[in-house]
């Protein structure tokens, strides 16, 4: 593909990537279930209540970023402005690292194992689908400021 010819994604992946990756976990479980030792389902909670509360002050203030540098938060628009500021100075892709981290946090809180690996594989799918055609999007559209970013950016962490 053409990065000067590329547009925004037309279909909001990401809600749809992560909302299947739950119903798979749940399926999972249901017919393959995880066992948790009790030793580690105190442990698991703890952790999972942590990386939810993570995942949730991230993605608030991923939105917050955007909305205040007037651009838009939903994948199947254009950007306004290139974002390098809030959680944009640690990942590119700072919501769908906080839906990762949601997706795994609520599994290890409820005990389901399945939800930390469908989180992975959400995220792996993400990549494929939506964050290298936004990718493409923002090189087309901001060009070596964009590059730049990358190369002092992680995509993930």
């Amino acid at each position: 593909m053409n990065a000067y010819r590329s547009k925004s994604l037309s279909f909001p992946w990401p809600p749809l990537l992560y909302s299947l990756a739950v119903i798979a976990a749940l399926c999972l479980q249901r017919w393959y279930p995880l066992p948790l030792p009790f030793i580690w389902a105190l442990a698991s909670w703890v952790v999972g209540a942590l990386l939810t509360a993570f995942a949730v002050t991230l993605n608030v203030w991923a939105v917050e970023t955007l909305v205040e540098r007037r651009t838009t938060v939903l994948t199947q628009r254009c950007s306004a402005h290139l974002v390098t500021t809030g959680p944009f100075r640690f990942t590119r892709n700072p919501t769908y690292l906080g839906y990762t981290l949601l997706t795994a946090g609520l599994g290890m809180m409820i005990g389901n194992l399945w939800f930390v690996a469908m989180a992975a594989a959400a995220a792996a799918l993400t990549t494929l689908l939506v964050i290298r055609c936004e990718e493409m999007h923002l090189l087309s559209r901001f060009g070596c400021e964009f590059e730049f970013y990358c190369k002092h950016t992680r995509r993930w962490l």
